[in-house]
C-alpha cells in the first residue's frame, strides 16, 4: 500500500514536471527576403501560431499565407494570386523536432538544430537548420534563418519577372512563446 502511494505521488510529480515545458504563441513572426540586383522583396507575417514542447522536443507552426504584408500592395497581390496561390493553398506549416538540449528551468541561450517538414504551396520538404532558443523566465524565444527555393515548392516564376525574384529566398523565424503548461 505504501509502495503504491509512493509510486502514485512520484508519478504525479513527474507528470507535473513533464507538463511544465510547453510554450506557445499566436503572434510568432516569419519574415522573408528575396534579394536580387534588380529588386529586393520583403514581407512579414506576425500572425504565426507556434508551439514548442520541450519534453517531446517537438516544434510546430502554422500560418495563413495571406498574413504576409508587403511594402507595396502590388507585390502582395502578385504574391497571393500568382506565386503562393493563397486561395488554393491558404496555409503553410512546419512540424519538426528540436535537436539538442534546452533546460527551460534555467535562463540562457541554447544552440540547437530544428529538423522537420516545411509545407508551402501544398509541397512538403525536409528542412534542417541551426536555431537558438533563449529562455527567460516563463518565456522562450526561438530563432532561425534558412533558405528555400521557390521551385522546390512548385512555385512558378514567370520569365518576365524571373530576374526580380531570388532563386533562394531567405526565411527568418522568430517565435516569442509563453508558458502554456
Amino acid at each position: 500500500m505504501l509502495k503504491n502511494l509512493f509510486f502514485g505521488i512520484s508519478f504525479l510529480l513527474a507528470a507535473t514536471s513533464l507538463q511544465a515545458q510547453v510554450y506557445g504563441t499566436r503572434n510568432g513572426v516569419i519574415h522573408f527576403v528575396s534579394k536580387t540586383p534588380l529588386e529586393n522583396i520583403e514581407a512579414t507575417n506576425s500572425q504565426v501560431n507556434a508551439v514548442m514542447d520541450f519534453n517531446e522536443k517537438k516544434i510546430a507552426f502554422s500560418l495563413l499565407m495571406k498574413g504576409f504584408l508587403f511594402e507595396r500592395d502590388l507585390q502582395q497581390q502578385h504574391f497571393n494570386e500568382n506565386y503562393a496561390e493563397s486561395d488554393k493553398f491558404p496555409k503553410s506549416n512546419f512540424n519538426g523536432s528540436i535537436i539538442g538540449d534546452v533546460d527551460v528551468k534555467k535562463d540562457g541561450t541554447y544552440n540547437v538544430k530544428v529538423k522537420g517538414m516545411l509545407t508551402i504551396h501544398g509541397v512538403s520538404q525536409l528542412i534542417e537548420t541551426p536555431a537558438t532558443i533563449q529562455v527567460n523566465g516563463n518565456k522562450v524565444i526561438g530563432k532561425c534563418t534558412f533558405n528555400v527555393k521557390p521551385e522546390d515548392y512548385k512555385i512558378s516564376i514567370p520569365s518576365v519577372v524571373r530576374d526580380k525574384i531570388a532563386k533562394e529566398v531567405q526565411i527568418q523565424v522568430q517565435i516569442d512563446a509563453n508558458f502554456i503548461k
